[in-house]
C-alpha cells in the first residue's frame, strides 16, 4: 500500500492494497477537516511557492515535467487563473462579494477524487493542485508507473508544508486498474472527481457509482497538431527559430501529453522545397536531443517507431524520412491534409497541404491544441475561428503548446470543484 496519512511522507509500506473501508474512513476524515478548517487561497499559494523552490533540489529535479510544475506552482501563474475563474478578488479574499442585491461566495465541494493518467509523471500533482486551490481535500489513486515520481514530489511538499496545511488534506493510494471494488469505494466516498486518461480508463471511471451530487470533470484522450503558413516556413531568416520551438514542443513530456504536436502541416508554396525546411528541423531535433537525450525507452515503442519508419517509406515513393540509427527521434515528410495515426516517441509527421483552411476544416473533437505560426493577423484570426468551431480548445503560438493554463480542454480547472453559493439577505 502507498498512502499518505496526515503529515507523514509518501512511503511504500507493503505490497498489500488498501481496503475499501480504509478509503471510506480516509474520505470521512478529510471531509470533516474541510468543514472544520477554512483553506484560503493565499495560504495555498504561499505553500505552492515554497513547494516550487523545494522541487529545484536533489533527484526530484530529474523527474520529467518538474521544470514545468515549478512554473505552474508560482503565484504569478495561478493568481490570474483564480481571478478569471472565480472573480478578481478571489485570490486575496474568500469572503462574500456583491452581485446586485445578492451576495456570492465560493465554497469547496468537499472531497475530490483524482484518477490521473499514467503517461505524465506530474499529472497526479497537477490534478490535486487544482482541487486544493478550491479549498478541497483530496483522495488520489496513483498509477503504478507514477509511484516513485509522485513520492519524490510529495516529499518536496513535506519540506514546504511543515505545518501540514495541505498534507493533512490528502490521502494517496495505489491499487491496480483491475481492483474494481476499490475504485467503487473511492467513487462512493467523494463529492467531486477529476478524471484523466485514455478512452478505456475514462469509460471505466465514469461508470463508477459516484454520489448523485458529485461534480465530475473529465479530461479524456486528445491529440494536438501544429501548422505553419507558407509565408512563415519559407522565411529563411526565421526558419531555424521556429524549428527550435517545434523541437521543444515535441520533446516535452516525451510527446505523450495531449498537448504534444504529433503532426506539423506546412502550407504549400510553389517556389519552395519542404525538404529544406525538414533539413533545418532535423538540425533542431539533433540539438534538442543532445540537450535532452532519452535515457530509456520501452521495447514496444522502439518496435513501433521502426515499423512506422519503414511503412512510411514503403507506402509512397515520394515520402521522405529523417532519423538517426537509434529510435531517438523521427521526422516523416510527405503530403496530405488529414492527421495520421500518432506514433509518439518523438516522431513528428510533417505534411505539405494545399491550404491550412482545408486542414482545419477536417478537425473533429479529438484535437485539443493547435500550435500556429502564421504571419498575417487576419488570416490567423480566420483559422482560429474555424478551429474553434471544429472542436479545438486551445490555439497557441508554436513553442508554447505545453503552457498549462485555464481553461484546459475548454473547461475551467478550479471552478468545477467549487460551489458558488448565492445569498439574498432576508433583510432586503
Amino acid at each position: 500500500m502507498i498512502a499518505l496519512f496526515g503529515r507523514s511522507p509518501l512511503q511504500i509500506t507493503s505490497p498489500t492494497i488498501p481496503s475499501a473501508q480504509q478509503i471510506a474512513s480516509a474520505a470521512q476524515r478529510l471531509r470533516l477537516l474541510a468543514l472544520e478548517r477554512n483553506l484560503t487561497p493565499d495560504a495555498v499559494l504561499d505553500i505552492f511557492e515554497r513547494w516550487a523552490a523545494a522541487l529545484d533540489k536533489g533527484e526530484v529535479r530529474d523527474v520529467p515535467g518538474v521544470t514545468f510544475l515549478r512554473l505552474w506552482l508560482r503565484r504569478g501563474t495561478l493568481e490570474p487563473i483564480l481571478s478569471r475563474e472565480l472573480g478578481q478578488e478571489f485570490p486575496r479574499n474568500r469572503g462574500w462579494r456583491r452581485d446586485g442585491r445578492a451576495r456570492l461566495r465560493a465554497f469547496p465541494v468537499g472531497v475530490v477524487g483524482h484518477w490521473p493518467a499514467a503517461n505524465i509523471e506530474i499529472q497526479p500533482i497537477l490534478s490535486i493542485t487544482s482541487a486544493w486551490l478550491g479549498g478541497n481535500s483530496c483522495i488520489v489513486r496513483v498509477p503504478g508507473g507514477l509511484v516513485e515520481p509522485t513520492r519524490l514530489i510529495m516529499e518536496a511538499l513535506a519540506q514546504a508544508d511543515p505545518g501540514g496545511v495541505l498534507l493533512d488534506r490528502i490521502f494517496v493510494a495505489h491499487f491496480a486498474h483491475s481492483e474494481i471494488e476499490l475504485h467503487q469505494a473511492m467513487a462512493q466516498s467523494v463529492d467531486g472527481a477529476m478524471i484523466w486518461g485514455g478512452e478505456e480508463a475514462v469509460r471505466q471511471v465514469r461508470a463508477l457509482p459516484f454520489p448523485p451530487w458529485a461534480r465530475v470533470v473529465v479530461f479524456g484522450p486528445r491529440l494536438s497538431v501544429a501548422a505553419m503558413d507558407a509565408a512563415t516556413w519559407t522565411d529563411k531568416n526565421e526558419r531555424s527559430s521556429w524549428c527550435r520551438r517545434i523541437a521543444r514542443d515535441v520533446w516535452q513530456f516525451e510527446q505523450q501529453a495531449c498537448s504534444s504536436p504529433q503532426t506539423l502541416f506546412l502550407e504549400k508554396d510553389g517556389a519552395s522545397d519542404a525538404t529544406e525546411f525538414a533539413a533545418e528541423l532535423k538540425r533542431a531535433f539533433e540539438q534538442e536531443n543532445r540537450a535532452h537525450p532519452r535515457t530509456e525507452i520501452e521495447p514496444s515503442l522502439t518496435s513501433t517507431i521502426c515499423r512506422v519508419r519503414s511503412s512510411w517509406l514503403l507506402d509512397d515513393i515520394a515520402n521522405r524520412a529523417l532519423f538517426p540509427s537509434s529510435p531517438s527521434w523521427t521526422i516523416l515528410l510527405g503530403k496530405g491534409a488529414k492527421i495520421p495515426q500518432p506514433t509518439q516517441g518523438r516522431t513528428l509527421t510533417v505534411l505539405v497541404a494545399d491550404d491550412l483552411a482545408e486542414v482545419v476544416s477536417q478537425f473533429d473533437g479529438s484535437v485539443q491544441t493547435l500550435g500556429l505560426a502564421v504571419k498575417g493577423a487576419e488570416r490567423e484570426q480566420r483559422l482560429a475561428e474555424s478551429a474553434g468551431r471544429h472542436g479545438v480548445d486551445r490555439i497557441v503560438r508554436l513553442g508554447q503548446m505545453h503552457i498549462f493554463g485555464s481553461p484546459w480542454d475548454g473547461m475551467d480547472l478550479v471552478r468545477p470543484m467549487t460551489r458558488l453559493v448565492r445569498h439574498v439577505p432576508s433583510q432586503d
